[in-house]
């Protein structure tokens, strides 16, 4: 084996995959890519195949593992090629492997990323909804393996940055009154509410400042991204929800503060650019150049910051709410969203729509105690069906 760190990312065809690949090989004696997997985009993972040469791929299913290894095979290329959940679970919790990267969006990446977790891997979480869906069962396996969880949403990255390294023994004897998560307020921030009605897809995912996959932009768009942010932040930083506040910030500059009992706060500052945090991650407790520009402060000239407004926004309200209830009321909150978010995408329903059917589906039946894996997954299950049953009657 080489001596640079083996890594695998998950997701590799998706944003943060993309950037963690451009940070890698930036750094070629440092890390190796170990595993690649991608879900649909076949024909962009074989080409990450090519320049990477992974020892292993992971795709969804038999027919494109088929596929994409006789396109490597016909290539020369040794990679071989897994499929499914299993599949991710291999190469996330291999023995070779050093860290992983878990950019899987939404649901499905929970089992792998959970997996490099029991594994005691270096764990570079992008996939939010693993820790929001299963938050306590996952601290614990963190702190059961020894597993390194970095975050790499920006706002967390922030955060962690601007923590003492000894937060884990609980924020109130590290002196922090209270964590500062910004939002952009995403493309809609200033459209009179009675437009919202008629907002398109393709104006949900046209992000102001950030280059983000369909679904994220969409949640951005919502502000239910800040509000799963928040429940993320709550496991991570071991705060309860009226500890973490939600600040809108335009210009996406001060990506998080934290505010200290004697009157200090910290912000972690940056262009809105994904490879900072994810080389942070990648090679904390060092650093190194991740290829962002640097911040030219003359250039931004000034910093807005504005509350948020939940009428516009009551995605936010419901996401807080499922911190407050805690159980399983975050896994059925995501699990509603992504059907929501999905409908919305095949304009099945209106934008202020998602929100209705996520209330709706939080209201059905109350939050149940997580003791198990299985009890997380079966709240996601049941929430999707009452979503589905929901857009059965409420859907175009």
């Amino acid at each position: 084996m080489s001596s640079a760190q083996q890594i695998t990312v998950l997701g590799a065809t998706g944003s943060i995959g993309l950037s963690t690949l451009d940070v890698i090989a930036r750094h070629p004696q440092r890390y190796q890519v170990f595993a690649l997997s991608g879900f649909s985009r076949l024909a962009e993972l074989e080409a990450l195949c090519l320049q990477h040469r992974p020892r292993y791929a992971v795709v969804a299913d038999a027919a494109a593992a088929a596929k994409l290894r006789g396109a490597l095979q016909g290539a020369g290329l040794a990679t071989e090629v897994l499929e499914g959940e299993g599949g991710l679970c291999e190469v996330a919790a291999h023995p070779d492997v050093d860290a992983v990267m878990a950019a899987i969006v939404g649901a499905a990446g929970l089992k792998p990323t959970l997996a490099a977790v029991e594994a005691g891997k270096k764990v570079l979480l992008a996939n939010k909804e693993a820790l929001v869906m299963s938050g306590a069962l996952f601290m614990q396996a963190v702190r059961k393996s020894g597993s390194v969880l970095l975050p790499i949403d920006s706002e967390h990255n922030a955060i962690f940055q601007c923590l003492p390294t000894d937060y884990a023994r609980g924020l109130n004897n590290v002196g922090v009154r209270r964590i500062l998560l910004t939002a952009s307020g995403g493309p809609f921030r200033q459209t009179p509410l009675g437009d919202l009605q008629h907002v398109t897809p393709e104006q949900a995912c046209a992000h102001p400042n950030w280059s983000m996959g369909r679904k994220i932009s969409v949640d951005s768009a919502s502000m239910m991204n800040k509000g799963l942010e928040l429940i993320e932040a709550c496991w991570l930083f071991d705060s309860p929800p009226s500890k973490v506040e939600v600040v809108i910030h335009p210009q996406s500059v001060i990506h998080s503060l934290v505010d200290y009992v004697d009157g200090s706060v910290l912000a972690q500052l940056g262009n809105p650019d994904m490879r900072t945090p994810i080389s942070h991650a990648l090679a904390w407790p060092e650093r190194i150049d991740s290829g962002v520009l640097p911040l030219d402060l003359f250039a931004i000239a000034r910093l807005d910051f504005l509350p948020p407004d939940e009428q516009r926004f009551p995605c936010l309200r419901l996401a807080r709410q499922a911190a407050e209830a805690s159980g399983t009321a975050p896994a059925m909150l995501n699990a509603a969203n992504e059907v929501a978010v999905a409908a919305f995408l095949e304009r099945r329903i209106r934008f202020p729509e998602i929100a209705s059917m996520i209330d709706a589906v939080l209201n059905a039946q109350p939050a149940q105690p997580v003791d198990s894996l299985e009890t997380v997954l079966a709240a996601d299950g049941s929430a999707r069906a009452q979503a589905e049953h929901w857009l059965s009657h409420h859907g175009r």
